[in-house]
């Protein structure tokens, strides 16, 4: 048959081979440029322990600001920013905001978190590490500004694991004062 015959003729073989190669090229350009061009979906976690007026205008000023930062940020879309205001950082069952967070991460939502300070993401260590853990497992980065560190820089699990620990004392502190 005619489609035979082409099918094995050594110049159809090899304009095919070459076609072939020109358009897996192209599907591979068009991978790493969609890549390239995704944004990465970011959330911010913000928390205040108390309901003072005090600790009412530094919530405010958390989500404002991170609102502001993610929205501005070309390579990143908002995804939420998730919040509890008036809960304490002991534990993270008691603040459905985080929990919301979580959830939303797990689920492949978030690629990226940002958080004031961990003292804002918990005050108790090993909860605030499993939870980090975790996210990271997922591919989830958790980023603490006022420390600077990212969780998905391995020099920074060692800071981590101390301040957060540090984090928790002061929370011990102020509670029995």
């Amino acid at each position: 048959s005619l489609t035979l015959s082409l099918a094995t003729s050594p110049m159809v073989k090899q304009l095919s081979v070459a076609r072939r190669l020109e358009i897996q090229n192209m599907i591979v350009r068009r991978v790493c440029s969609e890549r390239e061009q995704r944004k990465l979906n970011v959330a911010a976690y913000a928390r205040v322990s108390t309901l003072s007026e005090e600790q009412d205008e530094s919530f405010e000023t958390q989500v404002e600001y991170y609102t502001t930062l993610i929205s501005n940020t070309e390579a990143w879309n908002l995804v939420d920013i998730y919040a509890d205001h008036g809960k304490s950082g002991l534990s993270a069952d008691k603040r459905p905001g985080f929990q919301r967070m979580f959830r939303d991460a797990m689920a492949g939502k978030i690629d990226k978190i940002l958080v004031k300070s961990i003292s804002r993401f918990g005050r108790n260590s090993l909860e605030a590490e499993t939870y980090v853990h975790k996210l990271k497992e997922k591919g989830v980065a958790v980023f603490f500004e006022r420390e600077g560190i990212s969780s998905f820089n391995p020099q920074s699990d060692m800071v981590f694991s101390f301040l957060a620990a540090v984090t928790q004392e002061e929370s011990k502190s102020i509670s029995q004062n």
